[in-house]
């Protein structure tokens, strides 16, 4: 890009040279968010917060995602959110084993 960096397109670029690109359309519900720009990363955390907070849900809850895909076990969860700091992040994950 124009400050030196790797962008995201150079990487598909990189993976489709080599015949390794895979594609899957984002679905409905799924949103990409550019965070390049301070502006942008505000506009980003303002929507981020805005859904939490009327839906209740976090976003980007990798522990939450791990424990529905059955990547870890209850038992494996309980013990990843045992290591969290005490804040609002880890209540919400212990009480993912409650509902």
């Amino acid at each position: 890009g124009k400050r030196g960096e790797l962008e995201i397109t150079d990487v598909h670029r990189i993976y489709l040279e080599r015949g390794q690109l895979n594609v899957e359309m984002i679905g409905r519900g799924v949103a990409w968010l550019d965070t390049g720009t301070p502006e942008s990363l505000i506009e980003a955390s303002t929507f981020i917060h805005a859904i939490e907070k009327r839906q209740g849900l976090k976003i980007g809850c990798p522990e939450e995602v791990a424990l529905q895909q059955g990547f870890l076990s209850p038992d494996e969860y309980r013990a990843s959110v045992s290591q969290l700091p005490n804040c609002s992040y880890r209540t919400y994950c212990e009480s993912l084993l409650r509902s």
